[in-house]
């Protein structure tokens, strides 16, 4: 057996996180995985990990067989993980599911609901004295009218599961209402639509004590993004931020849910003074913010990570202060890629760090309704999040690619 600690890390796509595991030579790894997700994995990531032992999560057999292969499987490669890490949102439930039955530190399942079901998550900021949107879960459209026409337009109507606004929707009146299909498989809520500006927040976590925070600001609104508004985050490590105690508020739910460790991620908004809760999950933030917090203080964002997951007190000494944002560079519609902006051109441009192209000419590609969709990304750097955002514009003025259709038009995932 390895004297390394093992860690079994859900691998649900290539993230940037994932990345920086897999290339670790201090930690053993048994990779998770589902096959209900497998489209999700490039052939050329599976290549890339296929040195190390992954386990394969069938959907069509009970779990408890599943977890007792996975036993047999770690027994025999010698490899038995006593620590676990779970980066992916839709994961959450079937995740530590599969943990708490492999003897694995997990999230119990109140917890998980708190963290992924959206109405039981505000249900609970409610319960623990903290302000968030007035809700309700629905099953029809004459619920949503109802609520619209008592709470005022526009509202929020999404899937209590979601993520990265998908299937989400801002609803301005009863005739938009009218073109909502509420697939019953699923379970529905309405939310009233929040003024203000909203911020993002980010944590480690480490025996139930916030180490400490990493706020952000968005350009645009995510359910604007959505409708081809910019799409970035900038980490705010110079310049003004959000006038709150964030570690107090961040603290207060940590504490309140019982989360012991983890890397929290949260999104709020300051409206006339009175700070509202609008979501958390204890996973990755996506797209590239936790990257954004490298960058911004001059540490190894991945590296601290990884620690808490661990139970090992991260570094977290930072040699630097700016703002640095993600920008994702757009990808408009659905087809092949006859030319895209090249990345040493888009380095080539003030603030512009880093560049990554996920698409290149005669790729064939998919354009879906949800807020990290992209043909790539920019992180650039700053003094302020205004310099930032000013930047980013201008990479947005500079950067085209340009998809023509193949076969019939394809339809973008809603």
């Amino acid at each position: 057996m390895s004297e390394r600690p093992v860690l079994l890390l859900v691998d649900g796509w290539p993230l940037s996180f994932c990345r920086h595991v897999i290339r670790r030579d201090d930690v053993d790894l048994v990779l998770l995985r589902f096959a209900a997700h497998r489209a999700l994995f490039p052939d050329s990531y599976l290549d890339e990990t296929a040195h190390l032992p992954a386990f394969w999560v069938r959907d069509d057999v009970p779990l408890a067989e599943e977890v007792a292969r996975y036993h047999d499987m770690t027994a025999r490669i010698g490899r038995r993980p006593t620590f676990f890490c779970n980066p992916s949102e839709p994961a959450q439930e079937i995740a530590h599911d599969f943990a708490r039955r492999a003897g694995l530190p997990h999230l119990t399942e109140q917890q998980v609901r708190w963290v992924r079901n959206k109405a039981a998550m505000k249900d609970r900021f409610r319960e623990l004295g903290l302000a968030t949107a007035d809700h309700r879960v629905v099953a029809t459209t004459a619920e949503v009218k109802e609520f619209g026409r008592s709470h005022g337009w526009p509202v929020v109507v999404k899937p209590v599961d979601s993520f990265a606004c998908i299937d989400t929707f801002l609803v301005r009146d009863d005739r938009d209402v009218d073109r909502l299909d509420l697939a019953p498989a699923r379970s529905w809520m309405v939310e009233e639509y929040v003024g203000g500006q909203e911020w993002e927040n980010c944590a480690l976590v480490l025996d139930g004590a916030v180490l400490d925070v990493w706020p952000s600001a968005m350009p645009a609104r995510p359910l604007s993004i959505v409708d081809g508004a910019i799409n970035a985050n900038i980490s705010l490590g110079s310049g003004e931020g959000p006038d709150v105690d964030l570690r107090g508020l961040t603290q207060r739910i940590v504490t309140g849910m019982g989360l012991d460790h983890g890397y929290l991620h949260m999104e709020f908004f300051v409206d006339r003074g009175r700070v509202l809760v609008g979501e958390v999950g204890l996973r990755l933030a996506g797209c590239e913010i936790p990257a954004n917090h490298g960058h911004a203080y001059g540490f190894d964002v991945f590296a601290a990570t990884l620690d808490v997951y661990l139970g090992r007190r991260p570094d977290l000494a930072y040699r630097s202060r700016r703002c640095v944002g993600d920008l994702l560079l757009p990808l408009p519609e659905s087809g092949r890629v006859n030319h895209i902006t090249g990345e040493e051109e888009l380095l080539a441009m003030p603030g512009v760090i880093e560049a990554v192209l996920r698409h290149g000419p005669g790729d064939v590609v998919t354009a879906r309704r949800m807020s990290h969709n992209s043909a790539g990304y920019a992180h650039v750097a700053g003094e302020s999040a205004e310099e930032v955002e000013r930047r980013m514009r201008q990479v947005l003025d500079r950067f085209r690619i340009d998809i023509e259709p193949v076969g019939p038009p394809a339809v973008a995932a809603r």
